[in-house]
């Protein structure tokens, strides 16, 4: 039996990612160069993904019109479908190469999985919006208060820059009331 799993903002090959900096001013991604950065998320990918398994990158794979990077999907488990990020702005034909699909959006067990967040007007229809773009950042609903209707699935946010199990994600909005 294959699972299904989600990631978004790996952001391969971007140097400039590791000077990214939280409200806090903490670097957001610690690692010594980009290619150890990129050999970690690989080998956390691996790690938990089979050959057999289906991904969903919720976008910004790479940060390059030119596809400089993507050849680094070929070391990664998984069927891949790819959510359009604002930063993959590579042809359909260079990501073909590495994802069985290119969507703009996907509606999944009652969840929409997105790149960046969906309008609050436009949630109701869903039970929750799995999302990439905000990086260390999550919606709110007014100052601190988090709205947890958006769930966010960026490299910085997952456990250890690892791929969530859909599974794991349905039992964290569970838990939040979201879905029954």
């Amino acid at each position: 039996m294959s699972n299904i799993f989600l990631c978004s903002d790996h952001h391969f090959f971007h140097t400039n990612i590791l000077t990214f900096t939280d409200n806090e001013g903490n670097r957001i991604r610690n690692f010594d160069d980009v290619n150890h950065m990129n050999e970690y998320m690989v080998m956390q990918h691996n790690r938990v993904v089979t050959p057999n398994d289906k991904v969903y990158f919720l976008g910004d794979v790479t940060m390059s019109k030119n596809a400089k990077g993507l050849e680094i999907l070929a070391r990664m488990n998984g069927e891949k479908i790819l959510i359009k990020g604002n930063h993959d702005l590579a042809s359909a034909q260079q990501y073909l190469v590495h994802f069985k699909d290119i969507r703009g959006t996907h509606q999944l067990d009652g969840m929409i999985l997105s790149h960046i967040p969906i309008h609050p007007d436009s949630i109701s229809r869903w039970k929750c919006n799995v999302h990439g773009h905000l990086h260390s950042n999550r919606v709110r609903i007014s100052g601190t208060l988090v709205d947890e209707r958006y769930q966010s699935v960026c490299m910085e946010q997952l456990d250890d820059y690892t791929p969530i199990s859909l599974e794991d994600m349905k039992s964290r909005i569970r838990k939040l009331g979201l879905i029954s």
